[in-house]
C-alpha cells in the first residue's frame, strides 16, 4: 500500500475511533469540512504543517498516519482533553465574527 493510501486509511480509521466527524475535525484545524473530506477521498494531499496540526486534534503522533498497523485510539471526548485546542477554535470564530461586524 502507498504512502498516500496508508494516511487516508489510517485518518479515517483513527477519527472515527476519536468519535470526532470531519465538521469538528476542521474546526479544530481551522480549515474547511470540504478540504477534509477532500484528503479522506484521497483528491488532496495536506501539507505537513496541516498533518500536524490534524494529528494533535485527534491527540496523536504524525507518523501514526503512515503505520501500516496504526492502533486506533481509545474513544475520548476531545474537547475535556484538549482545552487549548478549543480555546484556539472558539478565539478563532470570535475573530471571523469580528472581521463580519468591522465591514459594516
Amino acid at each position: 500500500m502507498s504512502l498516500r493510501k496508508l494516511f487516508i486509511a489510517n485518518l479515517r480509521k483513527i477519527r472515527r475511533a476519536s468519535g470526532i466527524s470531519q465538521m469538528e475535525l476542521a474546526e479544530l484545524c481551522n480549515t474547511s469540512v470540504n478540504y477534509i473530506g477532500t484528503i479522506e477521498m484521497g483528491i488532496r494531499f495536506p501539507s505537513m504543517e496541516m498533518i500536524e496540526k490534524i494529528a494533535a486534534a485527534l491527540q496523536t503522533k504524525p507518523y501514526e498516519f503512515f503505520l501500516e498497523n496504526s492502533p486506533a485510539p481509545v474513544k475520548k471526548p476531545i474537547r475535556q482533553i484538549q482545552p487549548e485546542l478549543l480555546r484556539k477554535y472558539v478565539l478563532n470564530q470570535l475573530d471571523k465574527v469580528t472581521r463580519k461586524i468591522r465591514k459594516y
